[in-house]
């Protein structure tokens, strides 16, 4: 074992320097500072380097964090990139956004009592080293070939697949309806989590790379789906899930109640430097008025968050259960209240009130009940515990359904769940649908951007060998013909 690890014992967890909240609270930078290279040394040095490494296995991607860490406390830090980015496409966008505290970090055999390696600030720290002593290049095959994939999509399973196939030869098309290719990377997840331009460049090396890119391109509207099934060898459905979930209350309808994702798109299209009127007329503007945000996922805490960056009067979260059961991330919730956000846990909207516009959210107190189906215990009210907060702006983070993609795309026959995600294999993404694969959130759900990545690799694995076999079938064809 080498003498530069196992530092656990008497080196104590440290993070990159985190802005304080006041200073923050007033911008839309990411909130952390870069590791200094000691640091980050001193930090992966802290990795026990376990026989069964749990953050491995919890982690979607099993990236090979053990090997990384061990080659970063040693200084070897081209080679730990190497490692990084074997298995994971975009390993400084998940050393960002995963809530580390659910995968590996939290399942870190050190965590107890010693606090985990902080895995994510190093992964983060290599890619960036990485970008800025240009070992980070684009996808260069050794061999091209004539087959071609179209990608619809371009978020993060659609951009993990297009990277791996591009990296196999293929020619590789990648269409998305937005104007900017990364999908809820660039319009919903807002820049103190993820800068764009850490997407941008991830973009610029897929194009580098020559991969054809084709923004503003809406499926179903400006080319079909048989087009595009026509035109290439197979097609790839990466579209994510976009439909907001909604509730049912007396005054939903009211003005200023809005999806959390149209307000999040108009922020992040903001600072992006886009004209957006929604914004500036104050529809989609926190500024000056008191916002109350409707959900605990990790949507809700960017909704919280970015309304503070707005200059909100006041910003309250309500959610239905406790702190303990919020399916976000809890470093996210920590960050909030430190940057004074109001929780208001075990409460749920009843009604929304006002004159055409809403004014006043009605809320009541929940309390935790039997288990339900899944086992989470069940929210009830209770009786006579109604109250009232003031709000001019509430926003709806209650989850995403997919889109209706066979009405959508005009392909009745593409088999969809009960839940109307795509089906399609586990292992390979392939759909009922000759030479149609799936993968993303429109397969799993509304998910995490590391889930993506890794049904996107998995789904470009599918396709090459469904490719593969086709192409020894149509040389076996000519050979009887022959």
């Amino acid at each position: 074992m080498s003498a530069k690890l196992l530092k656990f014992v008497d080196t104590a967890q440290r993070r990159p320097p985190k802005r304080d909240a006041s200073e923050r609270r007033d911008d839309f930078e990411e909130i952390f500072d870069e590791f200094q290279s000691e640091f980050a040394a001193e930090q992966a040095s802290r990795c026990s380097q376990c026989g069964i490494p749990f953050c491995q296995v919890h982690c979607p991607l099993h990236n090979n964090i053990p090997d990384w860490l061990m080659l970063t406390a040693e200084d070897r830090l081209e080679e730990a990139y190497e490692v990084a980015s074997a298995t994971n496409n975009f390993p400084e966008i998940c050393g960002r956004i995963c809530p580390q505290d659910r995968l590996c970090e939290g399942n870190c055999v050190i965590e107890k009592g010693f606090d985990s390696v902080t895995i994510g600030s190093v992964e983060k720290y290599i890619t960036e080293t990485a970008f800025a002593n240009g070992w980070v290049k684009p996808p260069s095959p050794r061999r091209e070939r004539e087959q071609s994939v179209g990608i619809i999509g371009a978020g993060p399973a659609g951009m993990a697949a297009a990277e791996m196939l591009r990296r196999r030869g293929y020619q590789v098309a990648l269409y998305d309806r937005h104007d900017r290719l990364g999908g809820l990377m660039v319009y919903g997840i807002p820049n103190f989590k993820l800068e764009k331009h850490v997407v941008a460049r991830r973009v610029d090396l897929l194009a580098e790379g020559g991969v054809s890119l084709h923004p503003n391109t809406d499926v179903g509207r400006d080319v079909s789906f048989a087009d595009l099934r026509e035109r290439h060898d197979a097609v790839l459905i990466a579209t994510g899930v976009y439909t907001a979930r909604d509730i049912k209350a007396p005054g939903v309808g009211l003005d200023g109640i809005v999806p959390a994702l149209d307000y999040l798109i108009a922020s992040n299209r903001k600072g992006l430097g886009d004209a957006v009127p929604a914004f500036d007329s104050g529809a989609l503007n926190a500024a000056g008025k008191d916002v109350v945000v409707i959900g605990g996922g990790d949507t809700a805490m960017d909704c919280v968050r970015t309304a503070v960056r707005q200059g909100a009067n006041a910003v309250t979260c309500l959610y239905r259960r406790d702190r303990g059961n919020m399916p976000g991330s809890q470093r996210e919730v920590a960050y909030a209240m430190e940057e004074g956000v109001t929780f208001e846990f075990l409460a749920l909207p009843e009604a929304f009130q006002g004159d055409g516009h809403v004014d006043a959210v009605r809320a009541v107190k929940m309390r935790l009940g039997e288990p339900d189906s899944s086992g989470r215990l069940t929210p009830q009210p209770v009786p006579g515990s109604e109250y009232r907060l003031d709000a001019q702006l509430v926003l709806k983070a209650l989850g995403f359904d997919p889109d209706d993609i066979p009405a959508q795309f005009d392909v009745p026959d593409l088999v969809t769940t009960r839940w109307g995600t795509v089906k399609s294999q586990l292992a390979t993404g392939a759909t009922n649908l000759d030479g149609v694969f799936a993968a993303g959130d429109i397969v799993r759900g509304a998910s995490l951007v590391v889930w993506a990545v890794r049904d996107g690799r998995d789904a470009a694995e599918g396709i090459h060998q469904y490719l593969q076999a086709k192409v020894g079938a149509d040389a076996a064809s000519l050979r009887a013909a022959g």
